[in-house]
């Protein structure tokens, strides 16, 4: 397909945090963003407080308020100065609950939270499962729509498709990746399936703070197109921030060949037996 005058520039940045050390982590993260000029960035899973919490209190301690916390501050001040859009993977707190979350800013302004849905081995011991469902939230730049996972939800491809059918043209997904090049690979196939965009920013880094878990992540950020074509990646062990265009008219074309569209053509009434009486006594879904 032809370019279009509906591109933007998206862009991952993959960062190394220090635990514990919020105020630390989203100024350099900030401070590598800086470094290329993008109308989307990705930053990864938990990037204000790294990953390896010991206990439900020490990352209630360190888990900030997404409506008025310093690192959701930092980063619109940052999209702000910018005029740009970004997606941030960060530990909030909201009241009691703890979750693992991304924020959505887009030209200063926070436009939404998205928490994760499925959540990864001790994280089950840390983070509330996330209840916000998946969302898509609409950009000022070319209208664009992103759709926003963490980490883990790579693993389940209903995650990637419920945000490509509600019209995402990009996945974001932050990420702190300790599969090697599963997520990596998973994600060629999800940007193909669903004929997206898919912006995965993970961390680099070891950390090792329990006698239980040595956490090494993988790196290897990447860009992937609609066509399974990575426009951009990095190398497991560096701090680094990659832009690539995109064209957000190959997200919009689900023709996969001149006679199949990937989503009209589902067949979604044989994909579960008990999905069956569902569209029976409610027709009005059979298109989503």
């Amino acid at each position: 397909m032809p370019s279009s005058n509906k591109t933007i520039l998206g862009a991952f940045v993959q960062t190394r945090p220090k635990f514990g050390k919020n105020f630390e982590n989203i100024e350099q993260a900030i401070k590598l963003a800086s470094k290329v000029k993008a109308d989307l960035y990705v930053f990864p899973e938990l990037c204000n407080t790294g990953y390896a919490f010991t206990s439900k209190e020490e990352a209630k301690s360190l888990s900030e308020s997404l409506l008025n916390g310093p690192s959701v501050e930092a980063l619109q001040s940052f999209s702000e100065k910018k005029k740009c859009a970004l997606v941030a993977g960060l530990a909030e707190k909201d009241g009691e609950k703890i979750f693992n979350s991304a924020v959505i800013v887009d030209n200063g302004k926070l436009k939404g939270i998205y928490r994760k849905t499925h959540l990864f081995y001790r994280e089950k011991l840390w983070f509330e499962p996330g209840d916000t469902g998946f969302k898509v939230f609409e950009l000022d730049k070319q209208g664009c729509k992103v759709g926003p996972i963490i980490c883990f939800d790579w693993f389940f491809p209903e995650a990637s498709r419920e945000v490509a059918i509600q019209g995402a043209d990009v996945i974001c997904h932050p990420a702190n990746l300790v599969l090697p090049g599963k997520a990596q690979l998973g994600m060629l196939v999800r940007a193909f399936e669903n004929r997206v965009f898919v912006i995965t920013a993970n961390r680099v880094g070891i950390e090792n703070r329990s006698s239980k878990d040595k956490f090494r992540y993988t790196g290897k950020s990447q860009i992937i197109s609609p066509t399974m074509e990575k426009l951009a990646g990095a190398k497991s062990n560096e701090s680094v921030a990659k832009a690539a265009k995109l064209d957000l008219e190959l997200a919009r074309d689900k023709m996969v060949t001149t006679m199949n569209n990937a989503f009209d053509d589902r067949r979604i009434e044989f994909y579960r037996k008990q999905y069956q009486n569902l569209l029976l006594s409610n027709p009005e879904i059979t298109n989503t």
